[in-house]
């Protein structure tokens, strides 16, 4: 995604990515991305959760108009749940 933001920069489209891998995101030098700390899939938000999508959407909007210096990441506030023992579960291997 980061290879097809930069050209559609270069053609004058500004664009953001929503991103839930932070280094490889990072690494791919996009224009501007929005980091959000969601298991991979739900980076627009918590299913059927409409407020905590329409946060990352304005988050998302508002680092497409403000952000000035290529390669921006910002990272959102926003958190799956209470504790972080989803990441165990999502990144274990014997699941």
């Amino acid at each position: 995604m980061s290879l097809a933001a930069r050209y559609l920069e270069a053609n004058g489209i500004p664009t953001v990515l929503l991103c839930s891998a932070r280094d490889i995101t990072a690494s791919a030098f996009p224009p501007r991305a929005l980091f959000v700390n969601y298991p991979l899939g739900n980076t627009a938000g918590k299913p059927f959760d409409v407020e905590n999508q329409r946060e990352i959407l304005m988050a998302a909007l508002r680092l497409l108009a403000d952000a000035r210096e290529p390669g921006r990441i910002v990272d959102t506030p926003h958190r799956w749940s209470d504790d972080e023992s989803w990441m165990e579960r999502v990144y274990d291997e014997n699941h």
